[in-house]
Protein backbone atom coordinates (compact mmCIF):
# COMPACT_ATOMS: atom_id res chain seq x y z
CA UNK A 1 0.00 0.00 0.00
CA UNK A 2 1.46 3.31 -1.03
CA UNK A 3 2.30 5.80 1.67
CA UNK A 4 0.75 9.20 1.29
CA UNK A 5 2.99 12.04 2.41
CA UNK A 6 1.07 14.84 4.04
CA UNK A 7 2.05 18.34 2.88
CA UNK A 8 3.80 20.49 5.41
CA UNK A 9 1.45 22.72 7.38
CA UNK A 10 4.03 25.53 7.36
CA UNK A 11 5.54 25.76 3.88
CA UNK A 12 8.83 27.56 3.65
CA UNK A 13 7.36 30.23 1.43
CA UNK A 14 4.61 30.92 3.93
CA UNK A 15 7.14 31.01 6.82
CA UNK A 16 9.21 33.57 4.98
CA UNK A 17 6.20 35.65 4.13
CA UNK A 18 4.91 35.41 7.67
CA UNK A 19 8.23 36.60 9.11
CA UNK A 20 8.48 39.62 6.86
CA UNK A 21 5.91 41.54 8.88
CA UNK A 22 7.60 41.19 12.31
CA UNK A 23 11.04 41.80 10.79
CA UNK A 24 9.84 45.00 9.13
CA UNK A 25 8.29 46.20 12.39
CA UNK A 26 11.45 45.43 14.35
CA UNK A 27 13.53 47.32 11.83
CA UNK A 28 11.18 50.30 11.97
CA UNK A 29 11.27 50.33 15.77
CA UNK A 30 15.07 50.19 15.73
CA UNK A 31 15.26 53.08 13.28
CA UNK A 32 12.86 55.15 15.40
CA UNK A 33 14.76 54.31 18.58
CA UNK A 34 18.12 55.26 17.09
CA UNK A 35 16.65 58.47 15.67
CA UNK A 36 15.29 59.44 19.10
CA UNK A 37 18.63 58.63 20.75
CA UNK A 38 20.50 60.71 18.19
CA UNK A 39 18.06 63.58 18.69
CA UNK A 40 18.48 63.43 22.47
CA UNK A 41 22.26 63.28 22.09
CA UNK A 42 22.22 66.37 19.89
CA UNK A 43 20.01 68.21 22.38
CA UNK A 44 22.32 67.27 25.26
CA UNK A 45 25.54 68.06 23.38
CA UNK A 46 24.41 71.30 21.78
CA UNK A 47 25.13 73.54 24.82
CA UNK A 48 28.68 72.20 25.08
CA UNK A 49 29.26 72.54 21.32
CA UNK A 50 27.87 76.09 21.50
CA UNK A 51 30.24 76.94 24.37
CA UNK A 52 33.25 75.57 22.49
CA UNK A 53 32.31 77.45 19.31
CA UNK A 54 31.74 80.72 21.15
CA UNK A 55 35.04 80.40 23.00
CA UNK A 56 36.86 80.57 19.66
CA UNK A 57 35.00 83.71 18.52
CA UNK A 58 35.99 87.29 19.07
CA UNK A 59 33.77 89.09 21.55
CA UNK A 60 32.32 91.23 18.75
CA UNK A 61 31.30 88.14 16.78
CA UNK A 62 29.96 86.43 19.92
CA UNK A 63 27.63 89.39 20.46
CA UNK A 64 26.71 89.93 16.81
CA UNK A 65 26.15 86.25 15.86
CA UNK A 66 25.65 84.31 19.08
CA UNK A 67 24.00 81.26 17.46
CA UNK A 68 26.64 80.69 14.80
CA UNK A 69 28.41 77.41 15.51
CA UNK A 70 31.32 77.93 13.11
CA UNK A 71 33.31 81.09 13.91
CA UNK A 72 33.79 83.36 10.89
CA UNK A 73 37.23 84.33 12.17
CA UNK A 74 38.49 81.79 14.72
CA UNK A 75 40.40 83.49 17.49
CA UNK A 76 42.18 82.57 20.73
CA UNK A 77 41.31 85.92 22.24
CA UNK A 78 39.23 84.41 25.04
CA UNK A 79 41.90 81.88 26.03
CA UNK A 80 44.54 84.61 26.08
CA UNK A 81 42.31 86.54 28.47
CA UNK A 82 42.17 83.51 30.75
CA UNK A 83 45.89 83.84 31.37
CA UNK A 84 45.94 87.64 31.31
CA UNK A 85 45.20 90.24 33.94
CA UNK A 86 41.44 89.72 33.96
CA UNK A 87 41.62 86.54 36.05
CA UNK A 88 44.17 84.20 37.58
CA UNK A 89 42.68 81.15 35.90
CA UNK A 90 45.91 79.06 35.84
CA UNK A 91 46.21 79.35 39.64
CA UNK A 92 42.52 78.54 40.10
CA UNK A 93 42.89 75.48 37.87
CA UNK A 94 45.87 74.24 39.89
CA UNK A 95 43.91 74.76 43.12
CA UNK A 96 40.97 72.78 41.78
CA UNK A 97 43.19 69.95 40.57
CA UNK A 98 45.12 69.80 43.85
CA UNK A 99 42.01 69.77 46.03
CA UNK A 100 40.25 67.22 43.79
CA UNK A 101 43.22 64.82 43.79
CA UNK A 102 43.74 64.99 47.56
CA UNK A 103 40.00 64.55 48.24
CA UNK A 104 39.81 61.61 45.83
CA UNK A 105 42.77 59.78 47.38
CA UNK A 106 41.43 60.42 50.88
CA UNK A 107 38.01 59.04 50.02
CA UNK A 108 39.49 55.95 48.41
CA UNK A 109 41.30 55.20 51.68
CA UNK A 110 38.78 56.21 54.34
CA UNK A 111 35.64 55.11 52.50
CA UNK A 112 37.21 51.70 51.91
CA UNK A 113 38.17 51.34 55.57
CA UNK A 114 34.72 52.35 56.79
CA UNK A 115 32.91 50.27 54.18
CA UNK A 116 34.96 47.19 55.06
CA UNK A 117 34.34 47.65 58.79
CA UNK A 118 30.59 47.93 58.27
CA UNK A 119 30.49 44.98 55.86
CA UNK A 120 32.72 42.46 57.63
CA UNK A 121 33.30 43.43 61.28
CA UNK A 122 30.58 42.73 63.84
CA UNK A 123 30.41 45.19 66.73
CA UNK A 124 27.62 46.65 68.90
CA UNK A 125 25.60 49.34 67.17
CA UNK A 126 26.91 48.59 63.69
CA UNK A 127 23.50 48.69 62.02
CA UNK A 128 22.48 51.79 63.97
CA UNK A 129 25.65 53.60 62.89
CA UNK A 130 25.07 52.62 59.29
CA UNK A 131 21.46 53.82 59.36
CA UNK A 132 22.52 57.11 60.96
CA UNK A 133 25.10 57.61 58.21
CA UNK A 134 22.52 56.92 55.53
CA UNK A 135 20.21 59.40 57.21
CA UNK A 136 22.73 62.18 56.61
CA UNK A 137 22.32 61.64 52.87
CA UNK A 138 18.74 62.88 53.17
CA UNK A 139 19.81 66.24 54.61
CA UNK A 140 20.11 68.99 51.96
CA UNK A 141 23.67 70.24 51.66
CA UNK A 142 22.57 73.86 52.04
CA UNK A 143 21.40 73.13 55.59
CA UNK A 144 24.93 72.18 56.60
CA UNK A 145 26.67 75.27 55.23
CA UNK A 146 26.38 77.43 58.35
CA UNK A 147 27.28 74.66 60.85
CA UNK A 148 30.25 73.73 58.67
CA UNK A 149 31.37 77.34 58.52
CA UNK A 150 31.19 77.66 62.33
CA UNK A 151 33.17 74.46 62.87
CA UNK A 152 35.88 75.50 60.41
CA UNK A 153 36.03 78.94 62.00
CA UNK A 154 36.56 77.46 65.47
CA UNK A 155 39.31 75.22 64.08
CA UNK A 156 41.01 78.20 62.34
CA UNK A 157 40.68 76.46 58.99
CA UNK A 158 38.93 79.20 57.05
CA UNK A 159 40.75 80.49 53.99
CA UNK A 160 43.15 77.52 53.95
CA UNK A 161 43.66 74.42 51.85
CA UNK A 162 42.83 72.37 54.93
CA UNK A 163 39.40 73.99 55.06
CA UNK A 164 38.78 73.05 51.44
CA UNK A 165 39.95 69.46 51.84
CA UNK A 166 39.10 68.26 55.36
CA UNK A 167 35.25 68.41 55.16
CA UNK A 168 35.28 66.37 51.94
CA UNK A 169 37.79 63.65 52.88
CA UNK A 170 35.03 61.14 53.72
CA UNK A 171 31.78 60.65 51.81
CA UNK A 172 28.74 58.70 53.00
CA UNK A 173 27.82 57.59 49.50
CA UNK A 174 31.33 56.23 49.01
CA UNK A 175 31.12 54.30 52.28
CA UNK A 176 27.75 52.90 51.23
CA UNK A 177 29.02 51.87 47.81
CA UNK A 178 32.16 50.18 49.16
CA UNK A 179 30.15 48.39 51.86
CA UNK A 180 27.79 46.99 49.26
CA UNK A 181 30.73 45.80 47.17
CA UNK A 182 32.57 44.19 50.06
CA UNK A 183 29.44 42.27 51.02
CA UNK A 184 29.48 40.67 47.57
CA UNK A 185 33.04 39.35 48.02
CA UNK A 186 33.09 35.65 49.06
CA UNK A 187 34.05 34.99 52.67
CA UNK A 188 36.32 32.18 51.54
CA UNK A 189 38.97 34.67 50.44
CA UNK A 190 39.23 36.10 53.94
CA UNK A 191 39.07 32.71 55.60
CA UNK A 192 42.03 31.53 53.55
CA UNK A 193 43.98 34.68 54.42
CA UNK A 194 43.04 34.29 58.11
CA UNK A 195 44.35 30.71 58.09
CA UNK A 196 47.66 32.09 56.83
CA UNK A 197 47.84 34.46 59.79
CA UNK A 198 46.66 37.67 58.11
CA UNK A 199 45.03 40.37 60.22
CA UNK A 200 42.21 42.66 59.12
CA UNK A 201 44.45 45.26 57.49
CA UNK A 202 46.36 42.62 55.53
CA UNK A 203 43.11 41.01 54.40
CA UNK A 204 41.75 44.36 53.27
CA UNK A 205 44.78 45.74 51.46
CA UNK A 206 46.24 42.53 50.03
CA UNK A 207 43.20 40.33 49.48
CA UNK A 208 39.99 42.34 49.19
CA UNK A 209 41.02 45.67 47.61
CA UNK A 210 42.84 44.02 44.66
CA UNK A 211 39.46 42.55 43.68
CA UNK A 212 37.68 45.90 44.09
CA UNK A 213 39.25 47.67 41.11
CA UNK A 214 35.97 48.61 39.37
CA UNK A 215 34.38 49.86 42.61
CA UNK A 216 37.45 51.92 43.49
CA UNK A 217 37.57 53.36 39.97
CA UNK A 218 33.90 54.34 40.17
CA UNK A 219 34.42 55.92 43.59
CA UNK A 220 37.46 57.83 42.30
CA UNK A 221 35.47 59.21 39.35
CA UNK A 222 32.52 60.27 41.50
CA UNK A 223 34.82 61.87 44.07
CA UNK A 224 36.93 63.75 41.54
CA UNK A 225 33.86 64.99 39.70
CA UNK A 226 32.17 66.22 42.87
CA UNK A 227 35.28 67.98 44.15
CA UNK A 228 36.17 69.54 40.79
CA UNK A 229 32.67 70.99 40.35
CA UNK A 230 32.21 72.11 43.98
CA UNK A 231 31.10 75.70 44.38
CA UNK A 232 29.17 76.24 47.63
CA UNK A 233 31.74 74.71 49.98
CA UNK A 234 34.67 76.77 48.64
CA UNK A 235 32.39 79.82 48.70
CA UNK A 236 32.01 79.69 52.49
CA UNK A 237 35.63 78.70 53.18
CA UNK A 238 37.79 80.82 50.89
CA UNK A 239 38.18 84.60 50.76
CA UNK A 240 41.65 84.99 49.22
CA UNK A 241 41.67 85.03 45.39
CA UNK A 242 44.86 82.93 45.41
CA UNK A 243 42.90 80.06 47.00
CA UNK A 244 39.90 80.20 44.66
CA UNK A 245 39.00 77.01 42.85
CA UNK A 246 38.10 77.28 39.19
CA UNK A 247 34.27 77.18 39.54
CA UNK A 248 34.40 79.64 42.44
CA UNK A 249 36.76 82.05 40.69
CA UNK A 250 34.79 82.10 37.46
CA UNK A 251 31.49 82.45 39.32
CA UNK A 252 32.67 85.39 41.44
CA UNK A 253 34.30 86.98 38.42
CA UNK A 254 31.02 86.75 36.51
CA UNK A 255 29.19 88.31 39.45
CA UNK A 256 31.65 91.19 39.87
CA UNK A 257 32.01 92.07 36.20
CA UNK A 258 28.35 91.64 35.24
CA UNK A 259 27.53 92.52 31.64
CA UNK A 260 31.03 93.90 31.13
CA UNK A 261 32.52 90.39 31.11
CA UNK A 262 33.03 89.24 27.48
CA UNK A 263 30.85 86.36 26.40
CA UNK A 264 33.68 84.53 24.68
CA UNK A 265 35.66 84.70 27.94
CA UNK A 266 32.72 83.19 29.86
CA UNK A 267 32.42 80.37 27.34
CA UNK A 268 36.17 79.70 27.42
CA UNK A 269 36.00 79.40 31.20
CA UNK A 270 33.03 77.05 30.90
CA UNK A 271 34.92 74.86 28.45
CA UNK A 272 37.94 74.76 30.73
CA UNK A 273 35.72 73.72 33.63
CA UNK A 274 33.73 71.12 31.70
CA UNK A 275 36.40 69.53 29.49
CA UNK A 276 38.17 67.42 32.17
CA UNK A 277 34.86 65.95 33.33
CA UNK A 278 33.74 65.33 29.75
CA UNK A 279 36.97 63.45 28.96
CA UNK A 280 36.77 61.42 32.16
CA UNK A 281 33.18 60.43 31.42
CA UNK A 282 34.03 59.63 27.80
CA UNK A 283 36.84 57.22 28.65
CA UNK A 284 35.50 55.79 31.92
CA UNK A 285 31.74 55.85 31.43
CA UNK A 286 31.36 52.14 32.12
CA UNK A 287 32.64 52.71 35.65
CA UNK A 288 29.77 55.11 36.28
CA UNK A 289 27.32 52.33 35.44
CA UNK A 290 29.25 49.81 37.53
CA UNK A 291 29.35 52.23 40.46
CA UNK A 292 25.58 52.59 40.34
CA UNK A 293 25.17 48.80 40.14
CA UNK A 294 27.42 48.29 43.17
CA UNK A 295 25.36 50.72 45.18
CA UNK A 296 22.34 48.51 44.53
CA UNK A 297 23.90 45.11 45.32
CA UNK A 298 21.88 43.27 47.92
CA UNK A 299 23.93 42.52 51.01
Amino acid sequence: MATVTQPSTTPRSLAVVGSEGPTWRRTALQVISYALLILLAVVMLYPFIYAVATSFKTNAEAVAAPLRLIPAQPSLEAYRMLTGGLANVPRWTINSAFVAVVVTVSRLLFDSLAGYALARMHFPGRNLIFLAMLGTMMIPGVVLLIPRFIVLKELNMLDTYQGLIAPAMVDVFGIFMMKQFFESVPYELEEAAFMDGANRFVMLFRVILPTAGPALAALAIFSFQGSWNAFMDPLIVVTSPDLYTLPLGLGLLRGSQGVNLPWNFIMAGSVLTTLPMALIFLFFQRYFVEGISYSGIKG
